[in-house]
């Protein structure tokens, strides 16, 4: 089986629709495909909508990508498979993409200052309904030319954690997150947490208090990891008594990773979905969970 447990769509800052996801997913051969959008469930119900109309069998896992901080580092918490109406993690949800457009225009106000000739116009233009962030801030930087790559934009230059057009934004705690998730049924992935180029990371110590906490694993195989970040990383779950998962983190075109660039031990697959309560894998026509 080839499992990869973390994408995103239109729904938040891929460029693929929730449907289109799922119909590539299974084109790349995928038999498993986890839709990990920022803060936000929307693109779940098409996602699973698509599912009866594919040339080959796959399932879906639903998910969601938290924004967290902890000790002043941004963090990403993968959750997967809890119940999108429990009330308090609901609430919670909403609280941080409420918050995503005023972030924007704050950035988009900061790189006028700049010099950067953006428009909110242009910026609203490429997010669409999508649940605005750094992404499509990005994406209108290369449009005029600021940058080559939308990676590019992610630096202190620009947009990256702390950079000179950085603006904050209302994020979770993550010990808070991961009750949150745990009382929806869930089960909890620390997102690349050794992605140093994209900014400070937070600490092993923090990791194990996290792990402390209900953490369930930490994402290892990812592009923005070397060999020997994973290797270490791979030590330090089996230390901590963590899974260790594989994803692709794909975003569309918007990156140039493909799907299933890194994957997840089915092993792995089969414990996260043994501990989740919340929800259940959605398996295609002929699909196999």
């Amino acid at each position: 089986m080839r499992i990869d447990l973390h994408t995103h769509s239109t729904a938040s800052d891929g460029t693929d629709t929730p449907a289109e996801l799922v119909r590539n997913a299974a084109g790349a051969g995928l038999d498993v495909v986890a839709l990990t959008d920022h803060d936000s469930t929307r693109g779940h119900a098409e996602a699973i909508a698509a599912l009866p109309g594919l040339d080959r069998p796959l399932t879906l896992v639903t998910g969601a990508e938290l924004s967290c901080r902890l000790d002043g580092v941004g963090l990403h918490l993968l959750a997967y498979l809890f119940d999108p109406d429990e009330p308090a993690f609901l609430d919670a949800r909403e609280l941080v993409r409420d918050d995503r457009v005023p972030r924007a225009r704050a950035m988009v106000a900061t790189l006028q200052e700049l010099g950067v000739p953006i428009t909110w116009e242009q910026v609203a233009r490429i997010a669409g309904d999508a649940s605005l962030g750094r992404p499509h801030i990005a994406t209108a930087l290369v449009e005029l030319g600021v940058v080559e790559t939308v990676s590019d934009a992610f630096t202190p230059q620009w947009l990256a954690n702390g950079g000179r057009a950085y603006a904050e934004k209302h994020e979770l705690d993550p010990f808070e997150a991961i009750r949150l998730v745990k009382a929806a049924g869930g089960v909890t992935v620390l997102a690349h947490p050794q992605a140093v180029k994209r900014g400070e990371v937070v600490p092993e110590p923090a990791i194990a208090r996290l792990t402390d906490a209900g953490l369930d694993g930490i994402e290892v195989d990812h592009m923005d990891h070397d060999g020997p970040t994973r290797a270490r990383l791979r030590g330090l779950a089996a230390e901590l008594g963590l899974l260790t998962t594989g994803s692709s983190d794909y975003h569309g075109t918007r990156k140039s990773v493909e799907l299933g660039a890194c994957t997840t031990d089915p092993e792995i697959y089969g414990e996260i979905t043994r501990r989740a309560s919340g929800a259940f894998p959605v398996p295609g026509a002929g699909g196999r969970a």
